[in-house]
């Protein structure tokens, strides 16, 4: 049995990996045919996993290609030419990252780049502010290679400065993660390498601006290990902080008799898109139980079974939690009455498959995609231009589609499309079955 997985989408139309549904047995757990089904393997990363840096903990050692080495050794000399060009930094401002724009080599659609700079072209641009240059304030990404580093900065504070050339004089800007994010094209691996370098960094900065006092003592904390960890300054405290990771769960809710799924609708989306549930996780409760507390929360329904599907990180999210983890579910419905909480959504509604499979037709996902990409270049060249993105999703005719769903950067498309696919195979779902793990 074989079941198609979304990978990304050209000419509009879905492409799709077949993979062997296979499972690694556990001992004392009977698995559901659907559990089998799909836990399948995902072959290609969600948008902002993947990311291609060897990410490690830095300790401070003596070594001398060790990049917290280098960077204290450029602090303090100017001769180090070589070491520079083998230090990268990024800048961001507001929780935007620096990216220049430039043209493919396969088509006319401009394609986005991370704005690296070198150690002293970063020192030369903040040379124009007064905001001295310090150790603490570069976060440690990662590593290609041991001679090569890759830093992170916040630069908001620098607000006089202008925008720093980029790539041998490219002009270059500040953009939302967001609009990075829809303008990434899904099936060029290394821009999507680039996505989750950048949403990596924007979710260690922004921990860092959230977590600027001790939680027990309330006195100020001070970035160590190279901006990766933080500590309190009081001595009789001295304790240590993490990266924050904000768990949520998200679930696409199945009828399975009658061959549909539940999806909501919430005020501050766009005109006609309807997606899954989601909530976050509270402590002392397992990923299905708040699988099960949020469906019936939100919507009045209540389920079942609930089965894995795959995990994405999400930094897109509110400043105030600054790392999102998307832990993505099939849960199948017990009961079909429908009420909704309207202090969480605006409407909830059971959708038929040939519904939804129609949206992920209409969705014209490559154009909203050139259209981000040529504003982000609009953006670069000093010309930004206010865009809808909601309009770009019409059917072939002109119209507008009834409905569409959240484009393939979301782990809600992927929930959605691979029900819509699973039968296709002959992977239709079985009869309802019960997974003991899970109950």
């Amino acid at each position: 049995m074989l079941a198609r997985l979304p990978l990304y989408f050209v000419n509009k139309a879905p492409v799709f990996a077949s993979v062997a549904c296979k499972r690694i047995p556990q001992p004392g757990i009977r698995y559901s045919s659907t559990a089998r089904l799909t836990m399948s393997l995902n072959l290609r990363p969600h948008a902002f996993s993947g990311n291609p840096l060897r990410s490690k903990t830095l300790r401070l050692d003596s070594s001398s290609n060790s990049p917290f080495v280098t960077l204290k050794t450029l602090m303090l000399d100017n001769t180090h030419e070589q070491l520079s060009s083998n230090f990268k930094v990024l800048p961001f401002r507001k929780g935007r990252p620096l990216a220049f724009s430039s043209l493919s080599t396969t088509d006319s659609t401009p394609v986005w780049h991370l704005g690296w700079l070198s150690f002293y072209e970063f020192k030369n641009f903040l040379s124009k502010s007064e905001i001295p240059l310090a150790e603490e304030t570069l976060v440690y990404l990662g590593s290609e290679a041991m001679s090569m580093s890759y830093w992170a900065v916040d630069i908001t504070a620098v607000s006089s400065s202008g925008t720093p050339e980029v790539n041998g004089g490219e002009r270059s800007s500040f953009v939302e993660l967001r609009t990075l994010m829809v303008a990434t094209d899904w099936a060029n691996e290394s821009a999507m390498g680039e996505l989750a370098i950048a949403g990596h960094a924007r979710a260690l900065l922004e921990w860092h601006g959230t977590s600027r006092f001790c939680g027990h003592c309330g006195k100020a904390t001070v970035p160590i290990d190279a901006g990766r960890r933080k500590q309190c300054t009081n001595e009789a405290c001295k304790k240590r902080f993490y990266p924050r990771v904000d768990p949520v769960v998200i679930m696409l809710v199945i009828d399975k008799e009658n061959d549909r799924v539940l999806l909501s609708r919430q005020s501050r989306y766009v005109p006609r898109m309807w997606s899954c549930l989601a909530g976050f996780i509270e402590p002392g409760e397992s990923l299905e139980e708040a699988v099960r507390r949020e469906t019936c929360e939100e919507t009045g329904i209540e389920v079942g079974e609930v089965v894995y599907h795959s995990s994405q990180p999400w930094p897109v999210g509110p400043s105030n939690m600054p790392s999102q983890l998307m832990v993505g579910f099939f849960a199948y419905a017990k009961s079909l009455e429908i009420h909704v909480d309207k202090e969480e959504l605006e409407d909830a509604q059971w959708h038929s498959r040939e519904d939804v499979k129609k949206a992920l037709t209409f969705a014209e996902y490559e154009k909203a995609q050139r259209t981000a990409a040529v504003k982000v270049d609009q953006m670069c060249k000093g010309v930004e231009k206010s865009q809808n993105f909601s309009s770009d999703f019409n059917v072939e005719s002109g119209e507008l589609a009834p409905m569409f769903i959240p484009g393939p950067f979301a782990i809600a498309h992927h929930l959605i499309s691979s029900w819509v696919n699973e039968s296709a195979e002959g992977c239709k779902s079985p009869p309802q079955t019960t997974a003991t793990s899970n109950l």
